[in-house]
């Protein structure tokens, strides 16, 4: 995979993660960029409902030895995507009952290689609109403190993830209708 990027990039929900990701792909495509994007969290599911589990959103709720075992199998299968950029879309923590969770212990990220960390945020206020008109997901009730919160976890983790593996991170703001700023940013950061 030399001279190919292997990106994660993490956003707590609501940050526009997903519209992000759609529309950088098709600019990499123009591009002839061969474009593997695969959802970190579905990974876990597909493995999770051999086993049982019936929706994604009870992932977050398993003990902690579970998801690190749905993490291995998952990364595992990361790692064997060739393609030039490959985009790991996940987050950088899981709140389950027992505490805040790492989404990128060290085992995962040793098997992932990253080459690039995206950690993509918003304004609180912007995050709480979203996550309240978002009715495809069982969401936790959240407040504005919450959101705060998150996004400072997440800052936390994803630097801790940057230590571990030497890889830059790029923090990007993805600000109400200025979605094309943001991957314009991004797309730069990462030199495609």
């Amino acid at each position: 995979m030399e001279g190919n990027k292997r990106i994660i990039l993490v956003g707590i929900p609501g940050v526009g993660k997903t519209t992000i990701l759609k529309k950088m792909v098709d600019i990499l495509k123009d591009h002839n960029k061969t474009v593997h994007v695969v959802s970190f969290g579905t990974l876990m599911f597909e493995v999770a409902k051999e086993n049982g589990l019936k929706d994604r959103d009870e992932l977050r709720h398993l003990p902690v030895d579970r998801q690190q075992h749905l993490q291995k199998l998952a990364a595992e299968k990361i790692a064997a995507f060739d393609e030039q950029v490959v985009i790991v879309d996940t987050h950088a923590f899981i709140n389950s009952p027992e505490g805040y969770y790492p989404g990128l212990p060290e085992h995962v990220l040793k098997i992932i290689q990253p080459t690039n960390f995206v950690s993509v945020s918003a304004k609180p206020e912007e995050i709480y609109n979203r996550r309240m008109t978002d009715e495809t997901r069982n969401r936790d009730k959240i407040t504005l403190l919450t959101i705060n919160k998150e996004l400072d976890i997440q800052s936390a983790m994803i630097s801790a993830c940057t230590v571990l593996t030497g890889s830059p991170v790029k923090h990007i703001l993805n600000r109400e209708g200025k979605i094309d700023e943001a991957i314009d940013k991004i797309i730069n950061a990462l030199g495609l």
